[in-house]
């Protein structure tokens, strides 16, 4: 008889510890795999072109909330997010797959609903969906989507590969999203306490849409191509920056130096961020679902995406000696800490 040693909570471990655990005894058999598990997309050799998987799940009660999460936009959502993780490798997505565990409460016109949302991000996407798969669900509604890639072997961008001096850059602007899910949830509480008292989001359209919508960045990748431009390293931002920054340094064995003021914010971010007594930066660090793309380049490559007005140079990447730190807006120094999404 097997001994007790006990229960292990998967709190203790987290997504990426437990990842790591159940993957560091993963053996390839096939020499046609030339990476697996630690990136946004696993990728397989075929041909002159490489094929790029990426999955991932999305569950009611944990990923989304229907009592204000629209259908379409929820179908819309779950394929745009599994896009992201294929341009984060500096590759073009072509296919999804998309399967459904659907419990009882959902109609017909509901789950017609869903799909709708996502045959559209196909359409905007130039995206085919392919197949997949649907089951009864006990725990309400759970959504998984494959997303497959393809992109020349030698223009595939890994987390690692960053390496000192290099510049960080992120697109777009940060915090957006978590702001957005902050409002949606003030005002379900306000509307719980009093369902006569309408959700009020007048003048916030952008950080709700930021929440409800995202988009993948699609012309950053094909605004690389056009510059020549590879970086030296890339993720996309779904947990938040600083965790982004600390998986960038982890693959690349690098430090990395982060200005606070260099930190692209909207401004309705920073307003709303202030109205809950939120510090905005925080807010950019570690809200995540903003799905950006967090990469780094070359200083040789600094006049290629200078002007552009999507990309900011928010850092560079220094010895991995020197650390992971936040230059404050005052000047101070202070080791960053990643606390942006836990899934367990």
């Amino acid at each position: 008889m097997l001994e007790n040693k006990g229960k292990t909570e998967l709190s203790s471990l987290g997504e990426f510890g437990l990842i790591d655990l159940l993957t560091s005894h993963i053996k390839h058999y096939n020499p046609s795999t030339i990476k697996g598990v630690g990136d946004d997309a696993a990728v397989i050799k075929n041909g002159n072109v490489c094929t790029l998987v990426s999955t991932d799940m999305l569950l009611e009660g944990v990923h989304f909330d229907l009592s204000y999460f629209p259908l379409r936009h929820l179908g819309y959502k779950s394929i745009v997010v599994n896009l992201s993780d294929i341009y984060a490798m500096n590759a073009q997505p072509k296919q999804v797959t998309v399967s459904f565990g659907i419990s009882s409460k959902f109609s017909l016109e509901a789950i017609e609903e869903i799909y709708a949302g996502m045959l559209l991000a196909c359409e905007n996407y130039k995206v085919d969906l392919i197949g997949g798969d649907t089951s009864s669900s006990k725990q309400g509604l759970v959504i998984s989507i494959t997303a497959i890639g393809e992109c020349p072997e030698d223009k595939i961008v890994y987390r690692k590969g960053a390496k000192p001096m290099d510049l960080l850059c992120v697109t777009g602007d940060l915090g957006a999203a978590y702001m957005g899910f902050q409002l949606l949830e003030r005002e379900k509480r306000v509307y719980l306490a009093n369902p006569e008292i309408q959700p009020d989001l007048e003048g916030h359209d952008y950080i709700v849409e930021r929440q409800l919508k995202p988009e993948a960045r699609k012309e950053i990748i094909d605004a690389l191509e056009q510059y020549q431009l590879k970086p030296t390293a890339m993720i996309d931002i779904s947990d938040g920056l600083s965790s982004e920054i600390f998986h960038l340094c982890r693959n690349s064995n690098i430090g990395i130096t982060l200005f606070e003021e260099k930190i692209p914010i909207d401004p309705t971010t920073y307003e709303m961020a202030r109205e809950m007594d939120l510090d905005p930066t925080l807010c950019a660090l570690s809200g995540g679902e903003d799905y950006e793309l967090l990469f780094t380049i070359d200083q040789k490559d600094y006049d290629k995406i200078k002007n552009h007005p999507e990309i900011s140079i928010i850092g560079h990447c220094t010895d991995e000696a020197e650390g992971i730190h936040l230059i404050t807006k005052s000047g101070n120094k202070h080791a960053l800490q990643a606390q942006g999404w836990k899934a367990f």
